[in-house]
């Protein structure tokens, strides 16, 4: 039977606070009357995150789809293995601490079922939202100048394309995860770039922060690469065979919604 709903959850060295989500998961998990499936992939933890999740399943048989492979590959690579491994109608990625709890995954099922999104995702930077979560001021200045640039030259009038916290309909998923080349936390722009190109209507929805303020980004490291991924993105859009065109990919959504 096809789920209802997918939820991917990528870890990476989130043995701190992982085993709390997975309860929280398996709690929520019963309270709901939807088919639902949870997937948790394992980025190339260097912590006890594996260990953890897999004794938590001991006792959880069922409760989640556990993936792990050796190596940090990036977040961009986790979610798109769960997205792809994911059978769910419809599609949410989330962070490991389910920051903005799970209410709001009804908000996201209801903007692509009943309105008929294609993606909704998160917007931290709406009035409406509730995200306190202190960060330092070199958080934020790399947050405000990584925004400034990716609004003007790449994915025009998006404030907040980094929140973790994504939603799609299954056929949408499918193409957008399969054309989906960067591994780093970049991704998210990718996607943004590609609904945009392949012409799918997303929602931007205000959220409300209820995680911890642990991080696990090495913060120099990610924001280079991170910039240099989106820098390259429209030359490889243009200059390389790697995509579906925009053609190719409607056609695909529309055999897919038939």
């Amino acid at each position: 039977m096809i789920p209802y709903l997918s939820l991917v959850i990528p870890v990476y060295n989130a043995a701190e606070f992982i085993e709390d989500s997975l309860q929280r998961i398996s709690a929520w998990k019963k309270s709901t009357e939807i088919s639902l499936e949870v997937i948790v992939v394992n980025d190339g933890s260097t912590d006890e995150t594996a260990k953890k999740v897999e004794q938590f399943l001991a006792t959880h048989e069922g409760q989640v789809q556990f993936i792990s492979y050796p190596g940090n590959r990036g977040k961009g690579h986790a979610v798109k293995t769960g997205m792809l491994a994911a059978k769910g109608k419809y599609r949410i990625f989330t962070d490991a601490d389910i920051p903005f709890g799970f209410a709001v995954f009804e908000t996201i099922v209801h903007n692509l079922e009943v309105k008929e999104f294609d993606v909704c995702i998160g917007n931290r930077m709406s009035p409406d939202s509730v995200y306190n979560s202190e960060r330092g001021w070199v958080r934020r200045l790399s947050s405000t100048l990584f925004t400034f640039l990716i609004s003007r030259f790449v994915v025009t009038g998006v404030s907040d394309t980094q929140c973790g916290l994504k939603g799609f309909k299954g056929n949408v998923a499918d193409i957008l995860f399969n054309n989906i080349h960067t591994d780093s936390f970049a991704f998210d722009v990718e996607l943004l770039y590609l609904c945009y190109k392949y012409e799918f209507d997303f929602k931007r929805i205000p959220v409300k922060f209820e995680g911890n303020t642990i991080s696990t980004i090495n913060l120099g490291k990610s924001s280079v690469k991170m910039f240099l991924d989106v820098m390259k993105l429209p030359l490889r859009y243009h200059f390389t065979k790697k995509y579906l065109t925009p053609a190719e990919a409607r056609s695909r959504y529309r055999d897919a919604s038939h």
